[in-house]
């Protein structure tokens, strides 16, 4: 399991990853790194909802939850107990980043731009905070 305070640590380590990058204007990088904040937070408020110490880390950890195996934010936020507030209180920052996808990695250098990756680092940092 990894826990709930690493889980923290990590997603705030990954937004500062993506600030750098950004500003090295590495857009794609940082609009990747940027997702993970999200995707981390909320693994993390999962745990918080549902009482639990960690996060399922691996495969043996992983057998009887496979639904939480997943890197799709809605569904992420739909286990996480605060979909509603998010949907409603945070449309904004929700909007920039629920279509990111880990197989953005695979994307052409060059794909984002500036806006689009400060507005994906904008709305996670946000979301880092609510959730």
């Amino acid at each position: 399991m990894i826990s709930k305070a690493d889980l923290l640590k990590i997603a705030r380590g990954r937004l500062k990853d993506a600030a750098v990058l950004l500003a090295a204007g590495r857009y794609d990088g940082a609009i990747y790194l940027g997702g993970y904040v999200v995707e981390i937070a909320l693994k993390n408020r999962i745990c918080k909802t549902l009482k639990w110490s960690g996060f399922p880390q691996s495969s043996s950890e992983f057998q009887n939850y496979q639904s939480f195996k997943t890197h799709k934010l809605n569904v992420l936020l739909r286990m996480s107990g605060v979909e509603a507030k998010v949907r409603a209180s945070y449309f904004v920052a929700w909007s920039a980043v629920v279509a990111w996808d880990p197989e953005m990695r695979y994307n052409l250098i060059g794909s984002t731009s500036r806006a689009e990756a400060e507005s994906l680092l904008e709305a996670a940092e946000i979301l880092l905070k609510v959730l």
